[in-house]
């Protein structure tokens, strides 16, 4: 007999709440909720092949340790074992910066990633942090950081209530939204349309959303800022700005952009000077207007100051903070506001890498200096010895993938926490496999505070957990025991230190709810069935919308969380400053001393020219990273490991379509399968990421049938944004060929090494 049960999609940033149908243990159905408070009934091909990637046969079933060479299953007390014997030696004799911890991009989907992690790195106390952020979002974060004194205060459009959109690097029909969490992005620019507004979009490619778009502006890749810059000095030559309050350096902003003319720019973006100038004429005239930038404008050489001037152009149009333009979400979990005033601040580089210096971002250092973190010795510091990757797979994610892959090698003991046998996870000593998602609980902690309307949801598992598996939240809770020196006891009492660490400082706070009262007492009103549901409940009453533990008695709890399983809606999104801001001035800092001073590195990019093609990357609407290529369902069609060339490059170079192409670029060469396309501008090709599972040792049966090519290989690494540390994907030169002529050339060279 069937049944249905709610979940909360956790397969992109969208977080659809679906419908499942349920056979015994099986989900064979899943549709989108029409309750739903946030997502209406919205639902794309990943949440509808939910039960195919939830029932993927080579989904790890028990964990698994190296013995005598070779990666066996063994209990769960066998694996927390092997961990604490090969980590605990390597952090003693050589100190906590010697173990690398890697945290991928599905921690951000799951609440175990949510809620752990941070007291990881913290009882470990190291410094060698990697994350997916720094290639993907670090610059927003930075520049969030530097304007708002806070690096996650990160504003999203009012996509509901806009006159005028503009993105720019932005594909939301593929990806469904990035950094501005929104179900049914597609159908939220088609009511935009509809109601009379305008949709531009900047993107070297004619994308989905490119050609939904009232007006498409194909820039040369890796010229965003300079682009976004012009129209900030438009606004300021022709009198257009009415900044929003609570800001302070305008004038200075006004003098530093004074030399980025539309004139100055337009050969170094191709775009043509008027053409600028009607972009922030019409951003400048629309009654509500947002500016929204995504991983095109971050992933390239000035992707911090391209971050920064999309919220300055929301700032000096008055479109920040206010209905219809960029707002700061307020999520049911955030902390209690504290009163608007002067904070800490936010500050770069507190230390460095130690190879190459790279100074560190938001606590973590560039993912593309793990490898020569571990490989390279220096008198400064132990190299990485040990590593931690929690749903991470940098083989493919990071530059220069096979040196990576050759680093991982030599370590001293790796842990991977990870469903699949993959590319890094091969590499590891003990693999420690959480349960489909099905089987867990899911309230998105992190994508409710980028969420387009204020709301709140929470869903239990659907599937009780099957005997043998392990909830992912006891095996990081494990995990943390088993680095700090404390293997074999109760993990529960992680949970409990941080509930009692939390009330601790929340009593001693004079503007917290609970200020002044026993955190002991408060502990024994927590409900929840698990320490991780009792967490949740702690932040649900100390947070904005909470019942503060009984002082506001219509405020939320988990209960009332739960019994109303389509979710809260808590409104729309609503004008907050200054409380949000953390500032030393207590103002939006319009022009941070690190910005001034990357500023003149700009101004030489005006003279800078690309002689050949260059590379862009590109992302398909069933996939996610290189989470999804083993489900079926999800791959094939157009989700195909191409290289999209336009076609007088593909004629000029002898390029066909659907031949074999060679594309070589700092870090290596890789050949895939030519599509000649119109859908990107000349002097541009494009692949997408995630693709390349072809390495020996996985247990990716689907993926290997149709392997595809590592477009990161192509890169070396040295290419970062210098203020985030974000690698540089887009925009990058590369040579191509048909594999054929690549082939005859490289007879001689063949031939002359032979003799």
């Amino acid at each position: 007999m069937s049944r249905t049960a709610l979940r909360i999609c956790p397969l992109c940033e969208a977080t659809c709440g679906l419908t499942l149908t349920i056979e015994g243990t099986r989900v064979t159905h899943a549709r989108g909720d029409r309750d739903d408070v946030f997502s209406k009934g919205f639902i794309c091909p990943k949440g509808a092949s939910f039960g195919a990637v939830d029932a993927d046969p080579d989904r790890l079933r028990a964990p698994l340790v190296r013995r005598d060479g070779e990666l066996r299953e063994a209990t769960w007390e066998e694996a927390f074992d092997a961990v604490a014997a090969g980590i605990r030696p390597v952090v003693e004799r050589y100190g906590p910066n010697s173990v690398g911890v890697v945290l991928g991009n599905p921690n951000v989907h799951t609440m175990a990633g949510a809620l752990y992690p941070a007291v990881l790195l913290a009882g470990l106390g190291t410094r060698s942090v990697f994350t997916a952020s720094t290639v993907d979002q670090m610059p927003k974060h930075v520049s969030s950081g530097l304007l708002f004194g806070d690096a996650n205060a990160i504003p999203v459009p009012d996509l509901d209530h806009t006159d005028h959109l503009l993105l720019i690097g932005a594909n939301p029909l593929e990806s469904n939204g990035s950094l501005c969490t929104a179900p049914d992005f597609p159908g939220k620019l088609k009511a935009l349309k509809a109601r009379g507004g305008t949709l531009v979009v900047i993107d070297p490619r004619r994308t989905r959303t490119a050609k939904l778009a009232d007006r498409h502006i194909a820039v040369r890749p890796g010229t965003d800022a300079l682009l976004l810059a012009a129209m900030a000095q438009v606004l300021f030559d022709e009198g257009l700005t009415e900044p929003t309050p609570h800001v302070q350096g305008v004038e200075e902003v006004a003098d530093a952009l004074r030399e980025f003319t539309p004139e100055a720019v337009a050969a170094a973006c191709d775009v043509e000077a008027d053409v600028i100038r009607a972009l922030a004429r019409e951003l400048a005239a629309a009654p509500t207007a947002a500016v929204y930038g995504r991983i095109g404008s971050c992933t390239v050489p000035h992707g911090t100051l391209a971050s920064w001037l999309v919220d300055v152009l929301n700032i000096l149009t008055g479109n920040l903070d206010r209905p219809g333009g960029a707002l700061f979400p307020q999520a049911a979990t955030d902390k209690t506001p504290r009163p608007a005033g002067p904070g800490r601040g936010f500050a770069l580089g507190r230390w460095h890498s130690r190879v190459s210096r790279h100074p560190e971002a938001k606590g973590e250092l560039p993912l593309s200096a793990l490898a020569e973190e571990i490989d390279t010795a220096t008198e400064e510091g132990e190299p990485v010895r040990a590593l931690l990757a929690v749903a991470a797979n940098p083989v493919l994610s990071a530059p220069d993938g096979d040196r990576l892959d050759k680093a991982l090698e030599s370590l001293d003991f790796m842990v991977s926490v990870d469903p699949y046998l993959n590319e890094t996870a091969r590499h590891a000593d003990v693999v420690l496999p959480p349960p489909p998602p099905s089987q867990s609980p899911h309230h998105d902690f992190a994508f409710n505070t980028l969420a387009v309307r204020n709301q709140v949801r929470y869903t239990r598992p659907a599937i009780p957990l099957e005997p043998g598996r392990m909830a992912e939240t006891e095996i990081l809770a494990r995990l943390i025991l088993a680095v700090t020196g404390m293997h074999g006891a109760d993990p529960a009492a992680v949970d409990q230190m941080v509930i009692d660490q939390t009330l601790g400082k929340a009593v001693e706070e004079p503007h917290s709810p609970v200020h002044g009262r026993d955190p002991r007492e408060l502990a024994t009103q927590l409900t929840g069935d698990t320490g991780p549901e009792r967490r949740l409940d702690m932040m649900l009453r100390l947070g904005p919308y909470g019942d503060g533990f009984g002082v506001r008695p219509d405020g939320l709890t988990l209960e009332q969380l739960l019994a109303h399983p389509h979710g809260i809606d808590l409104g729309p999104l609503r004008p907050r400053l200054p409380q949000p801001l953390k500032t030393r001035s207590g103002k939006v800092e319009l022009l941070p001393q690190p910005i001034a001073d990357d500023l003149p590195r700009l101004r030489r990019a005006l003279e800078e020219r690309p002689d050949g093609l260059v590379l862009v990357g590109r992302r398909h609407l069933r996939s996610n990273n290189s989470w999804m290529h083993n489900v079926p369902a999800l791959t094939g069609g157009s989700n195909r490991c191409t290289l999209h060339i336009h076609p007088e490059d593909a004629e000029r170079l002898g390029v066909r379509d659907g031949a074999p192409v060679r594309i070589k670029g700092a870090g290596g060469e890789v050949t895939a399968p030519a599509e000649v396309t119109d859908e990107v501008r000349r002097g541009v090709v494009s692949l997408p990421h995630g693709w390349g599972h072809s390495r020996p040792g996985t247990r990716l049966s689907h993926a290997a049938t149709d392997p595809g090519v590592n477009v990161n290989q192509l890169l070396d690494g040295r290419l970062l944004d210098p203020l985030s540390g974000n690698a540089v994907l887009n925009g990058v030169p590369v040579e191509v060929a048909p594999e054929t002529a690549s082939g005859c050339a490289s007879v001689t060279e063949k031939l002359t090494a032979l003799t």
